[in-house]
């Protein structure tokens, strides 16, 4: 192991969106069993902070491995397509458009029932994107260019999908609202 390998070399899986979870958190543990701190206590202050070092980027893996938008963010940037979140938040005029009905919907939604509705609704959608992410990365392009280009792709579909996941924030906090 090195602390400069890539996620998913360190966790021993293939570089690909799809994955399981239970894969993920058998590597996270037999990894943390080999890295924690308390293993290395009578080994002196250096072999601990090096351990703790270990053990930070061990766990640092593990939450961007088993969250899936995360991983493909991840993907992405290790494809070399970033999502330069601050400098590019352009997105397609239908998917602003969408955003801008939902948020009046929830501006408008009179009740739990109204609320949960468009839950349902921007998480199907959030299942979408997901699936074509997902189908993007994992595609076997056969060229580089070809590769590039779904990746890009992704990494536009990312973008929609954290604009999605700050919403469904503010659908849950709303429903959280609804249920006192």
């Amino acid at each position: 192991m090195k602390l400069d390998d890539d996620d998913f070399s360190l966790f021993g899986l293939p570089q690909r969106q799809t994955q399981d979870r239970a894969a993920i958190d058998a590597s996270w543990k037999a990894l943390q069993a080999q890295v924690h701190p308390d293993r290395f206590a009578a080994q002196g202050a250096a072999a601990q902070r090096l351990s703790a070092q270990w053990a930070m980027r061990v766990n640092e893996a593990h939450q961007r491995l088993r969250d899936p938008l995360k991983r493909a963010a991840y993907l992405c940037e290790l494809r070399g397509v970033p999502l330069q979140i601050h400098e590019n938040n352009r997105m397609p005029t239908a998917f602003l458009m969408e955003q801008m009905a939902w948020r009046e919907a929830l501006d408008e939604a009179q009740g739990l029932a109204e609320v949960e509705a468009l839950d349902a609704e921007v998480a199907a959608r959030e299942r979408e994107l997901l699936a074509e992410v997902q189908r993007l990365l994992d595609a076997d392009t056969g060229t580089d260019a070809d590769t590039a280009a779904a990746t890009a792709a992704a990494a536009q579909q990312v973008r929609a999908l954290m604009f999605i996941h700050r919403f469904r924030s503010d659908l849950d906090r709303r429903l959280e609202a609804l249920g006192q």
